[in-house]
This record gives C-alpha cells, structure tokens and sequence, in this order.
C-alpha cells in the first residue's frame, strides 16, 4: 500500500505528460506556419503627388502599408531612358506594418525631361513561396527645371500713392499663378486670350496708400506647374501723396442709433463705446477681408469703357485715405482709415452705376450697410456703400448709368450719403484716378495698344 502512494507522488511531480507537451508543440507550430502562410495579400503602395509634373523643389512620396505579416523589403528607383536610379531602399527588421519615404528629386541625379518612379515591396510572408508578398507600381512623371521666362511689354508705369496702374507682360509658359507682388500684397494677372502662341498677361496693380515711396517695391512674379518660381523688376515712377487727418467726435445718441443694426454680430455686454469699437475694429477687418473674396469673382478680360460715372450733383466729404482720430468725451479711443469717398446729395438719391461689369455682391455688409460691388475685369471692382435701397441682384450685367440703388444711412454712416470706393485685388485705391479720362489713357488703355 505505501509502495503505490509513493508511486502517485512521483507521477504528480513529473507533471504535464510527454505526449500533451507534444501535442501543444505541434499546434504551436501549425499555428504559426499557418500565420505565415495565410497572408496572401501583398502589401499596398501609393504614389504621390497625382500631379505629372515636377520641379527642382518637388517631393515624391511613398507609402507602403502590409497589415498581415509586416514588412521585409522596399526599393525605390527612377527610370529615365535606359538608366535605373536608386532612390532608396531598406530591408526591415521587426514587426513593420507600414512606412513612408519622402524623396527629393532635386537631390538625385534625374534629368530634366521624362522620368518613372518604380516601387518594387515585398512582405515577410512565404505563401506560395513568398510569391504572394511582391507588390510593385510605377508612376510617370516630367522633371521641369526651367521657371518661367518673364518679358515685360509695358514699359511705362507712372503711379501715384494709393492709385493704380496696368502691367502687360508675356511669360514663356503658362502660369497657374502670375502677378505683381507689393510687400505681402499680391495682384493677379490674367492671361488675355488671342496671344497667337504667347502667353499675355494683363495684371492690374496698385501703390496702396500705406506704403511709402522708398517701400514700395513691386515685382512680376510667375510660378508653372512644377511649381518653379520667377521673378522680375520693371521701370516705374511713383509719386508720393499727402493725405488729410480728421476728427470724428462719437456720441451716445449716434451709436444707439447705428448698433442696433449689428445685431447678432456683436457681443452683448460692455458698453456702447465697446460694443462700437468692436464693429469699428473687427467688423471692419472681416469686411475688407471680404472685399478680397468679392475680387477672385472677376473677368479676365476688361468689362468697362470709358471715364467712370459719378454721382451726379454730389458734393465730396469725407476724402480717400483721410487719417481718421475717433473722439469720445474728449479723449482719442480709435483710430482708422478712410478707404473710399464720401459723396452727399440729395436724400436717397438715384446711384448710377460707375461703368459697365457684373454685379458680385448686393447685401448688408457690416460697416458698409446695404451694398453693391460691381466687377469691371481683371480684379477691377467699384464699391457702392450706406444704401437705403438696392434695385440690382448678384449676377446681373449693369451698363455705366443705369440706376443700381439710391443712397441712404445704413451701416457705420452719420448721414444720407454714398460712399464710393475702387478697389483692385480687394485692395482700396484712389476713385478720382477714374473719372479722368486722360488718367485713363496714359496710364491704362493706351498699354492695350
């Protein structure tokens, strides 16, 4: 009897029996060769950019992603001709599910002209033999080096300060971005159609009111497709302006009467100087923004004839860039710029349109009030404010005269007026340039010639 309980202690002590730790083993094994043999997708590649060209500066990159069995190789070339360039390549080691490669082509020794990126991956799998794992794609792309060629055809540019002018220049190819960069200010250029195999370009530009003389300093700016750049100076002469300073003394009753009207756009608490401050400064920064926004909505071709309309029997108020103190109680609380002209006549007179263009806006805009922005081409547009009523609608073609709105108070206005503006690529000029038609000839229709 003590023999055959010292027999079962030593049979507990050997524990899992040979045969059931042969048993896990053989599973153990079936169960990863069948992780390895069961992925039989290779991995995914993707190429980008889509575009098909590319410049000096331009990246491609790779992205490979194998969700099964990982990573195990990946190689990069570019063929060009009978040449095969290596790009990059990599054997991974560990569990790598995915990478992504940036390549620089500029930095390789590929030529200008046609070239293909060839990805060749493959994964750790060995389904049928690893068959399974290879994946491969290609893209084909042109390597353009060369940026455009800038010629410029007007070679007459007189400005003033806070007026405008026109630059014709022809590129060697067409550009998706062309135009006159002012500091941080850019004006686009439009391609002219009929250039007989040239690239004509027309661009509109001014010498904004906040810049200096010794500041201002435009430059033709081209870039292509493959995004290589160009630059270019031209002849100008620019003349120096003086504008005026005023006064605007706020009181209680005039802002009572104009807040209201800002309902739902301005924050409900402090007091009437703050709540007026607020449209003043940051209403009037996102209207300017949207007279941007207005001129990307223009022809690329000229729309108007002739001197611009004026209001009839008007008398000038408020001037284009009058430095304006705002005075309350005695003590200085702001300070803006006066972008346009203040013209007064009789109480909610007929407004005629300034020429012919299309209408882009006609609807409340903060400190402007009722609204009308008419686009006359090439970023181009005239800007109609303090409405009472407003006879026209986005999309219509208006001819120079015709009856657009009558003028009122509406928006940041002490009184029945019309306040006019010009602007070019959103940016305010000066309107008086535009109701000369000898400023218009010298300095505008005769570079069309």
């Amino acid at each position: 009897m003590s023999n055959e309980v010292s027999l079962s202690k030593k049979k507990s002590k050997k524990g899992i029996p040979g045969s059931l730790i042969s048993i896990i083993v053989v599973l153990a094994l079936g169960a990863g060769i069948f992780m390895l043999f069961r992925d039989t997708t290779p991995p995914t590649i993707s190429i980008s950019p889509d575009t098909t060209e590319l410049g000096k500066a331009s990246t491609v990159t790779v992205k490979v992603i194998d969700e099964d069995s990982g990573l195990k190789f990946l190689k990069i070339e570019a063929i060009q001709g009978q040449k095969r360039i290596l790009l990059w390549s990599k054997n991974f080691t560990g569990k790598i599910m995915q990478t992504e490669q940036e390549i620089a082509i500029g930095e390789n020794a590929i030529k200008e002209g046609d070239f293909t990126i060839e990805i060749t991956a493959k994964d750790t799998s060995i389904y049928p033999f690893g068959a399974a794992g290879k994946a491969s794609a290609e893209r084909a792309y042109t390597l353009d080096t060369t940026p455009p060629r800038i010629f410029v055809q007007s070679h007459t540019n007189n400005l003033n300060q806070g007026g405008c002018g026109l630059m014709v220049f022809a590129l060697s190819e067409e550009a998706p971005k062309a135009g006159i960069q002012v500091g941080e200010r850019f004006f686009p250029a439009y391609l002219q159609p009929g250039g007989n195999g040239k690239f004509v370009y027309q661009c509109m530009f001014a010498h904004p009111w906040d810049t200096s003389v010794a500041d201002f300093k435009p430059f033709i700016v081209a870039s292509d497709t493959a995004g290589n750049s160009a630059k270019r100076s031209f002849n100008y002469h620019t003349n120096a302006r003086t504008f005026r300073r005023d006064k605007i003394n706020l009181s209680d009753s005039f802002m009572e009467r104009t807040i209201p009207e800002f309902q739902g756009l301005v924050p409900n608490q402090g007091s009437l100087l703050d709540q007026y401050l607020y449209i003043n400064n940051t209403i009037r920064k996102e209207n300017r923004a949207k007279l941007v926004e207005f001129s990307r909505e223009t022809s690329p071709t000229m729309l108007w004839n002739g001197p611009f309309a004026r209001l009839p029997n008007a008398a000038n108020r408020a001037r284009f860039a009058d430095a304006r103190d705002y005075m309350y109680q005695g003590k200085k609380v702001d300070f803006q710029t006066h972008l346009g002209l203040d013209l007064a006549s009789l109480k909610h007179a007929p407004v005629p349109a300034g020429n012919d263009g299309k209408i882009v806006f006609a609807d409340f805009l903060g400190i402007y009030g009722n609204v009308v922005v008419i686009d006359h081409g090439l970023g181009l547009q005239s800007l109609y404010a303090h409405l009472s009523s407003i006879n026209v609608l986005k999309g219509d073609m208006v001819t120079k005269g015709q009856i657009i709105a009558n003028t009122g108070s509406t928006g940041l206005a002490g009184g029945d007026h019309l306040h006019y503006g010009i602007t070019v690529a959103g940016i305010p000029t000066q309107p008086f340039e535009w109701w000369d038609g000898t400023w218009i000839k010298y300095n505008i229709t005769s570079k069309l010639d």
